[in-house]
């Protein structure tokens, strides 16, 4: 019982981790700069310009758009989920496991439960500013219809809380940094592939479609593509229920098992 509760209160000192965080992240900001900067540039260059030379133009919910207007929402929600989930995996794991930020923030009045949430909540900040950044390239590319655009950006930190939750959970069970690769290979490439990310999940055959219905980044990249073209449907309300019923359910698992983790 006393664990439930504790694992209820979180006060607004997690901030205080996220603002350490945020003074790390302000030290090698070029770096954090450069690559949103850039990575969109070099996937538009060989899938835009190199594959849609060759697959011109797609379906998708009944009108052809350029297979460059096609993936670059796309490329926005990848980077949502690889910013947030890379962040709470290997770089909590290291602040946890290998620099002992934990255990020192833990002699403040900083309760465990501020500690995680403030981690989750920077993974997402991350995720914002990086999505933010490459919103401004494609957006300047002429890929992204403004202003139903700007939604990407509280779109891109529902997202990144609620991949950093997932990640913040494998942190609480993995023995090893190593052992990383595991989920990356059973949730994350599954999801960057077959997700609707390089094709429309029409092509793949019935029982996969459900199985990529089911999977969050689908909805993520739903959601960016809407915004991007600026037509909103029926599916925009649910796939946004569906990121916030994901936050909501896995969250407190990820207070549990890291509370059992760093007690432990």
């Amino acid at each position: 019982m006393s664990s439930a509760l504790h694992i209820t209160y979180i006060s607004w000192r997690f901030v205080r981790v996220w603002h350490r965080n945020m003074l790390v992240y302000r030290k090698i900001w070029l770096v954090n700069f450069l690559v949103p900067l850039f990575e969109p540039l070099l996937y538009l260059t060989a899938f835009g310009v190199g594959m849609s030379s060759l697959i011109g133009r797609v379906q998708y919910r009944g009108e052809e758009i350029s297979y460059t207007v096609f993936i670059a929402p796309a490329l926005l929600a990848i980077t949502m989920m690889y910013n947030s989930f890379f962040e709470n995996t290997y770089a909590s794991f290291v602040r946890m496991y290998f620099q002992k930020t934990f255990d020192a923030m833990m002699t403040t009045p900083l309760s465990l439960e501020d500690i995680i949430a403030g981690e989750i909540v920077w993974g997402a900040t991350k995720a914002v500013i990086a999505t933010g950044i490459m919103l401004a390239v494609v957006g300047f590319l002429g890929l992204v219809y403004f202003p139903h655009g700007l939604m990407i950006l509280p779109l891109s930190f529902l997202g990144g809380l609620a991949f950093g939750t997932m990640g913040m959970i494998f942190t609480g069970l993995v023995p090893s940094i190593d052992m990383f690769n595991l989920p990356i290979f059973l949730f994350i490439t599954p999801m960057f592939l077959f997700s609707g990310t390089f094709f429309p999940t029409s092509a793949l055959p019935a029982w996969a479609q459900k199985l990529s219905s089911a999977l969050p980044l689908t909805h993520l990249v739903d959601l960016c593509r809407t915004f991007c073209l600026g037509e909103f449907t029926t599916d925009t309300k649910w796939s946004i229920t569906y990121i916030v019923v994901m936050i909501v359910l896995l969250f407190p698992v990820a207070l549990v098992v890291m509370r059992r983790r760093l007690i432990s």
